[in-house]
């Protein structure tokens, strides 16, 4: 082909699209606007006639190539001519009252004739109001507890970050809160804003974003602080990045308090003590200690020496050592990232994120001192938020923030990691202060129903609403499977396997059998993005479904309606309004957002007729004498038991850890300090409740 240079002072031209070679162009210049090229392409002609069903033409007729500008009106004998680049072969055919004509040519076919059918059209509702039930009304719905992870509209990762063989994905971690005005305000890593709430179960986003470039993050860890009316804002930076601020959040127009940090802090965290000082935490690596230093509340300059506060020891502690299971000691040193600070009582507790993110064993750890700057001394209950087992996995890189009714909290990044190392979740948790000064949080049923924020519980462990898992390993039946993604990993408890329908469309539907009719009490649909294609933000990102009861299979009810939400929700938990007496929960699709029906969990919570479990037999816990970090600990199985949570701490009164395990009698545990001695017990879990804890044994 020869190039053909045109000059021009006003040149439209309408191109096609079609593949090319380079040399398939033509420079154009067009007055003082810059040199461009337009692709040229080489056509074909297709022509034919439209006709109706009695053979007459039809005059009017559009005929369109699919996906192209590319059209033509038929004459008053029906004949058309259109032409089309030779890779067109999608035809579209509209005339009014007749059904619209899909046609897939192929490549040699030039000369066509197309008939088109009656059709009389039946105009549908684009939107129903969702029906109010006995269980479920969706113009109020209960807000008195949660379920992990928090369910909160995880943005889809920018198209830079995002290109994976199974479709974009969702998430979210390194998130920390505070309470403004009444209100709890919830930021996290490139979110494009941030989410409150005002009762820590129904969440809004307001949209903020930072980004710069596109392959810029768009806040990353971030910090944030209340002084006054004000909330201050800021993300994790090596080059320097704007404080900014505003009295009126939740428009997401903030203002600049400076233009740039002094320091290249990455994953901050800004504190204000109540003398009014403020101080700068931060850091992140395998090499380096974490920091601290003072601020000056003016324009955020150091104004104190640098303090080194803490390094992972590994050798010690076991917990903050690599890997999935801490089992990894040779391909990295563990990382040590998210400071966060919580004063209470006088004292500091200094908080930090290890050994990696991508870890089912990520958690938090506190050292305290008496000084906002140090020393710090490592507590000797460690981890501080610790959740390996269950359904949710992970405790990491998080932050504690205080209610309104003087309870604490703490947001913690949960573990994905399934498209992506990075692909994660947030999980909140209750969190105390013992009688001495002890800092810990109860995470034994932190992927269960919790009581939330308007209902005052001092003691976190009463958190939990006794309702247990009554979905656990039980049969599914699906409308469709997409490949490998199979109906079991609907009741599985993994957030790391899915079912996956073979289409995104209405329909689509998922049933479980609980083997017995049982008393419900709340549900929770865990979706997954599978052959997803969003990118970063959209204002259409919703879910709308119906889940339907019955005690026989033959009868359905409908129990919870949903099919005019406009909301995202990604990890949907619903309190019933009243215990539901059923055998089989089916769900059915009404729209997915992006990409084909796909769920990771359809968990059902209540309580059945039966006794609840015996006391463990058996328990043993067999330190590892070359390394103490490590201890098997076995049991005797419980008949009538699902799973285990084994407790253990450094007192018979502090075993505040927990790790929950699914369908086994032993745990190979590796997380234990070198130096400590420890106490443990165990309870069984079944679908009436919970055994007592068997006698305590110390090790």
């Amino acid at each position: 082909m020869v190039k053909r240079f045109l000059i021009s002072c006003g040149i439209a031209f309408a191109a096609l699209t079609a593949k090319a070679t380079p040399d398939d162009s033509i420079k154009v210049v067009k007055g003082q606007v810059s040199d461009y090229y337009i692709t040229v392409t080489q056509d074909r002609i297709v022509k034919g006639h439209v006709l109706d069903t009695n053979r007459q033409p039809l005059t009017g007729a559009t005929v369109m190539f699919f996906a192209s500008p590319m059209h033509n009106t038929t004459a008053h004998d029906g004949s058309f001519a259109i032409k089309g680049a030779k890779n067109d072969v999608h035809l579209y055919v509209y005339y009014p009252g007749k059904k619209i004509v899909n046609r897939i040519l192929a490549l040699d076919e030039t000369d066509i004739e197309v008939v088109m059918e009656e059709e009389v059209h039946k105009a549908t509702a684009i939107r129903r109001p969702a029906q109010a039930t006995r269980w479920y009304d969706p113009q109020a719905p209960l807000s008195r507890t949660f379920c992990n992870p928090m369910n909160i509209s995880y943005n889809f990762e920018p198209f830079n970050n995002n290109v994976r063989p199974n479709g974009s994905f969702r998430s979210s971690a390194d998130p920390m809160a505070v309470e403004y005005k009444g209100e709890y305000f919830l930021f996290s890593t490139n979110q494009g804003g941030f989410h409150y709430s005002k009762n820590l179960v129904d969440w809004d986003f307001v949209p903020a974003g930072f980004q710069r470039k596109p392959t810029d993050d768009d806040q990353c860890a971030p910090a944030a602080y209340v002084s006054g009316d004000t909330l201050f804002y800021t993300g994790s930076t090596y080059e320097g990045l704007a404080v900014w601020y505003s009295t009126h959040p939740k428009t997401g127009r903030f203002k600049r308090a400076i233009e740039k940090n002094v320091l290249p802090t990455w994953d901050p965290c800004m504190f204000l003590d109540d003398d009014g000082r403020l101080y700068m935490y931060y850091g992140s690596s395998n090499e380096y200690p974490l920091k601290a230093v003072e601020l000056d509340r003016n324009d955020f300059y150091p104004i104190s020496k640098i303090h080194d506060v803490m390094m992972l020891r590994p050798e010690e502690h076991g917990w903050e050592r690599f890997g999935m299971n801490n089992d990894d000691e040779v391909t990295l040193r563990p990382f040590t990232e998210g400071a966060y600070m919580t004063k209470h009582n006088g004292k500091y507790y200094f908080q930090y994120g290890a050994p990696g993110t991508e870890f089912k064993v990520y958690a938090d750890g506190v050292y305290v001192s008496d000084s906002p700057l140090g020393p710090f001394v490592y507590q000797k209950h460690n981890p501080m938020c610790y959740k390996p087992g269950g359904y949710v996995q992970g405790a990491g890189h998080g932050g504690t923030f205080c209610d309104v009714k003087g309870n604490y909290w703490h947001v913690a990044t949960c573990m994905l990691s399934l498209k992506y190392k990075f692909e994660r979740r947030i999980g909140l948790y209750p969190v105390a202060f013992d009688k001495d000064g002890v800092m810990y949080s109860s995470t034994a049923f932190g992927d269960y129903p919790n009581w939330a924020a308007p209902m005052d519980v001092k003691n976190p462990a009463e958190r939990f609403t006794g309702w247990m898992l009554l979905s656990y390993g039980k049969p599914v039946e699906v409308s469709s499977t997409d490949s490998i993604h199979a109906a079991s990993n609907l009741t599985d408890e993994s957030m790391r396997t899915y079912w996956a329908a073979r289409s995104g469309n209405p329909g689509e539907w998922a049933g479980i059998d609980l083997g017995s009719t049982k008393n419900v009490r709340a549900v929770q649909l865990n979706f997954y993005d599978h052959k997803a294609v969003q990118y970063n933000r959209a204002m259409d990102i919703y879910h709308q479904y119906r889940i339907f009861a019955s005690e026989d299979g033959k009868e359905w009810t409908l129990v919870i309606d949903k099919s005019d939400s406009d909301k995202d929700c990604p990890h949907d938990y619903i309190e019933l309004n009243e215990p539901l007496r059923a055998r089989y929960l089916k769900y059915e699709n009404v729209h997915m957002p992006t990409g084909n029906v796909a769920l990771s969990g359809f968990r059902v919570f209540g309580n059945g007729d039966g006794d609840v479990p015996q006391a463990v037999k058996g328990l043993t816990v067999k330190r590892d004498r070359k390394d103490r970090r490590n201890a098997l600990i076995s049991w005797q199985p419980e008949a009538s038991a699902y799973g285990y949570n084994i407790y253990y701490g450094t007192a018979e009164g502090k075993m505040y850890n927990a790790i929950t395990v699914l369908g086994q009698t032993e745990y190979d545990f590796r997380g234990l300090d070198a130096d400590t001695d420890y106490y443990f017990t165990i309870e069984a879990l079944n679908e009436n409740g919970r055994s007592p804890l068997c006698k305590t044994t110390k090790n």
